[in-house]
């Protein structure tokens, strides 16, 4: 009698994909570079909870009761604060990066909705300038497109210190997509790959920064409301220095945020889910002083209308969005799984966004796959996704008893898993306890 063979066991260290990607450095001999966010699994919003209204709250009648959902970013020093019409922007995501079509098309998408979108690294493009309502221009270490007009032509300016899925590190934009176009806005050689800085070329500190933000506020007479984006790394510290330095709005991207490429090691391994750095950042407002009066706005990983609506729960003003917003204009999108597949990847899991192959044709500077976006559907798209998001956020406050989204706040949720509760001080469901607090 023969005995019976076990099922082959995979390694969890040495599964493979890490087998492939051993394999591949092996043959290769330089380190993954690809788009994207993290992909591990890490806490998130889908581990909070609303908790809703029956006896002890009451909910709003969602067709009788009015639930508002706008906002104004830049209140504290700018002559123009931004006014918007829901808690939910369009991130800064590059022309060079992006084709022009795509740029049109969260131009018009986001101006349908009533929010601002945001340039990216690269400068601006008329296309973007010109179906943009409110258009939040991005300054960056590289200063590639920066010119004090552009600046003046902005309704808010945002300076890029970190980014979430590379806080510490510099973007990539491959030769292949710096087209002549791509190349005089950025003052480069064509054809040639591009590594931006991490850091900003003059200051060392936040001290410096204070200094250029008074230079940026000058250039524009005080009008424009000036943001600073920080990655997730020391959201605490990291938004006080930045209020101090006289931000008027803080950006805070978490790991999950996406890239338009850099190393995989680094998109995996650096930085911090978003769920973990809103409540640091929160508490940096609110140790100032200024919660609410400094504007707070998250990004990364930011899906649906319920991630919008724990955001702000948490402390956040708005959100912004970027992967979603390329999903909604057609990004990995099922119809073309023939050419993905052709590219070596599936639908979902297309990531090489640098290499300008993007059969979608946002991630693109190819002008035949540039073609297959129309910017006009494209917008219609975004809009109603947008229109999507801001209604489920709505369902969730009334439900919570809430006449505004920004009445929400971290009373209404209770946390699934001890991370979650840990990374948010919210109580874990069924108790009033979060690790660290004490008791149970």
């Amino acid at each position: 009698m023969s005995t019976p063979k076990t099922e082959p066991r995979q390694s969890w260290t040495f599964s493979r994909e890490v087998n492939a990607e051993i394999r591949r450095a092996a043959e290769t001999g330089i380190y993954d570079i690809r788009g994207g966010g993290a992909k591990r699994r890490v806490p998130h919003f889908d581990d909070l909870l609303f908790l809703g209204a029956s006896m002890s709250r009451y909910p709003l009648e969602g067709y009788r009761e009015k639930c508002e959902t706008s906002v104004v970013l830049g209140t504290r020093f700018a002559k123009k604060p931004i006014e918007l019409k829901i808690p939910i922007t369009i991130a800064g995501m590059s022309f060079g990066a992006l084709s022009g079509h795509a740029k049109e098309a969260l131009g018009r998408g986001a101006t349908l909705a009533g929010t601002s979108t945001t340039t990216g690294d690269g400068g601006m493009t008329e296309e973007e300038r010109g179906h943009s309502e409110k258009l939040v221009y991005q300054y960056l270490p590289s200063r590639y497109g920066m010119n004090p007009d552009d600046l003046r032509r902005a309704d808010a300016i945002e300076i890029v210190v970190g980014q979430g899925a590379k806080p510490g590190g510099g973007g990539m934009l491959l030769g292949q997509k710096i087209t002549e176009r791509v190349a005089g806005m950025r003052d480069l050689p064509v054809g040639i790959d591009q590594r931006s800085a991490c850091r900003h070329p003059d200051w060392t500190g936040p001290d410096d920064l204070e200094i250029k933000i008074l230079e940026l506020r000058e250039i524009t007479g005080w009008e424009k409301p000036i943001y600073v984006k920080i990655g997730g790394a020391r959201p605490y510290y990291d938004t006080a220095l930045a209020v101090k330095a006289g931000a008027d709005v803080v950006v805070l991207d978490g790991m999950q945020g996406g890239t338009a490429a850099t190393q995989d090691v680094f998109i995996e391994n650096v930085g911090q889910p978003i769920l973990a750095c809103i409540r640091p950042a929160v508490q940096a407002l609110q140790d100032l002083g200024l919660h609410r009066e400094v504007q707070l706005v998250v990004s990364g990983g930011i899906r649906s209308g319920a991630d919008v609506a724990k955001a702000l729960a948490l402390g956040a003003d708005a959100v912004a969005i970027g992967t979603a917003a390329l999903i909604a204009l057609g990004d990995n999108d099922p119809k073309w799984e023939a050419e993905y597949q052709a590219l070596g990847t599936t639908t979902g899991a297309y990531d090489d966004w640098h290499e300008g192959r993007d059969p979608a044709g946002i991630t693109t500077q190819d002008p035949e796959l540039m073609k297959r976006l129309d910017p006009v559907e494209g917008g219609r798209r975004l809009r109603n996704y947008l229109n999507v998001m801001t209604l489920e956020c709505q369902t969730l406050a009334r439900a919570c008893g809430k006449s505004h989204v920004h009445n929400l706040e971290p009373e209404d949720l209770c946390a699934l898993t001890m991370e979650a509760a840990a990374m948010t001080q919210v109580p874990l469901a069924g108790t009033n306890w979060w690790p660290g607090k004490g008791g149970f």
